[in-house]
């Protein structure tokens, strides 16, 4: 058997990470393997942990998500994580070099399994 995917959760709140938390338990073949509050911890939990996925909050205090992810740059496949529209992401967004864009409140143990599958295809 495959070992898990290591996911790490990056965001200022709480209750969003935990929500995240819970969903990686569920999601078979994925496992939990840190958090961090800020885009500098994100990164520097990267570095540390090198988990295969990251699930990245935008809007961050210090640098935010977009700069966290030109920061990972490649170490892990990152999806950026927020409450924008899809038509409405900040600048950067698009070409930072995250793998998918997850609206919050649709963060399910599918979706993370369906979007791990396609990032994982691409070359």
């Amino acid at each position: 058997m495959p070992s898990p995917v290591r996911v790490v959760v990056v965001d200022d709140q709480s209750p969003f990470r935990a929500a995240a938390r819970a969903v990686i338990e569920r999601a078979d073949g994925f496992a939990f393997a840190g958090e961090a509050e800020t885009g500098e911890a994100g990164v520097s939990l990267v570095v540390d942990v090198q988990p295969e996925l990251v699930l990245m909050d935008i809007k961050l205090p210090g640098i935010d998500g977009i700069e966290a992810t030109r920061r990972i740059d490649g170490r892990s496949v990152v999806f950026l994580c927020s409450t924008y529209a899809p038509d409405a992401l900040p600048a950067g967004a698009a070409d930072c070099g995250a793998a998918a864009y997850v609206h919050k409140e649709e963060l399910s143990a599918e979706l993370l399994a369906r979007l791990w599958a396609e990032a994982s295809l691409r070359p």
